[in-house]
């Protein structure tokens, strides 16, 4: 791949999709999104589907994905409100369904025993968790510039991918980003003969190409069907399941409710057993014998 940097359309396209991961990041969101999936809630039924959460915890997000133009507030009459998506969100799902179907495949899950066969298997987690932990890896500052940056240009030094995406920083802010998507198994850090590293994405980093694209179709207003078609992220590798190393930066942002894996990226409708379970253990932060993103 020729060494490159970023077209104007692309930076524009690509300014997007940083603001709608800046919408999302927010703890909660894509819960209290998925909460809101099959129709609008009272707000004492939001708390009942997200009970470990106190009630001021709820609130906030709710003002602020209301703001967003994501959440819709009714008020049908005295002390009768209900909550529900905007079209803008409806059109969301598909998207959260592409990214939670990534962390399913790609972030680490602790091994427990099944109750009913005795056997070893990965921890089921929810739909919602997943896609709340993919998106805690690329919303962090200059993540997703850095990695749309090296996307384009293959392999580049510290100095290329400052000046293309912390233009207005000094070279040494860059490694701080870096280090921690080197760390998290996004990008990999080789030597090169003079001496000078060079950064390329690993194959796990590549594989996040159905992720900006949904994101990018879906900033836009396009279908997204279309997001294949994406200049950038348009040809996705080959799926890798070869872990990269235990991934250590990004500690869970919840004791994970257990729940059914997350639903392919070709199935859009969301069904509440899918999304969440209301069992919430209590997961001890260690590395995973399986490897992977800490969750």
């Amino acid at each position: 791949m020729a060494a490159t940097g970023l077209s104007r359309t692309t930076r524009t396209d690509l300014a997007r999709v940083t603001e709608a991961l800046e919408m999302l990041a927010p703890r909660w969101s894509v819960w209290t999104l998925m909460t809101l999936a099959e129709q609008p809630l009272r707000y004492k039924e939001i708390q009942s589907q997200m009970s470990w959460l106190q009630s001021g915890q709820i609130n906030p997000r709710l003002r602020k994905l209301t703001d967003s133009g994501l959440i819709e507030r009714t008020e049908h009459a005295r002390n009768h409100v209900t909550y529900g998506l905007t079209a803008r969100a409806a059109e969301l799902l598909p998207v959260l369904t592409v990214i939670a179907a990534w962390g399913d495949e790609h972030l680490e899950k602790e091994f427990v025993r099944n109750a009913r066969t005795g056997e070893t298997e990965p921890e089921p987690i929810a739909a919602a968790q997943n896609a709340e932990d993919t998106i805690a890896l690329i919303s962090p500052r200059h993540a997703t510039p850095i990695l749309w940056a090296l996307k384009a240009r293959g392999a580049a030094s510290a100095k290329a991918l400052a000046a293309e995406a912390m233009p207005t920083y000094l070279l040494p802010a860059v490694y701080l980003p870096l280090d921690r998507l080197v760390a998290d198994g996004l990008v990999i850090n080789r030597s090169t003969a003079a001496g000078a590293g060079e950064y390329q994405l690993t194959a796990t980093g590549r594989a996040l190409a159905p992720v900006f694209q949904s994101l990018s179709a879906w900033a836009a207003g396009r279908p997204l069907g279309t997001a294949g078609a994406h200049p950038l992220w348009g040809q996705t590798p080959a799926s890798a399941r070869t872990r990269s190393g235990p991934w250590l930066t990004t500690q869970t942002r919840l004791p994970a409710p257990a729940g059914p894996a997350a639903p392919s990226a070709t199935a859009p409708a969301w069904r509440t057993g899918d999304l969440f379970s209301h069992q919430i253990p209590t997961r001890p932060l260690q590395v995973s014998p399986a490897g992977g993103p800490r969750r």
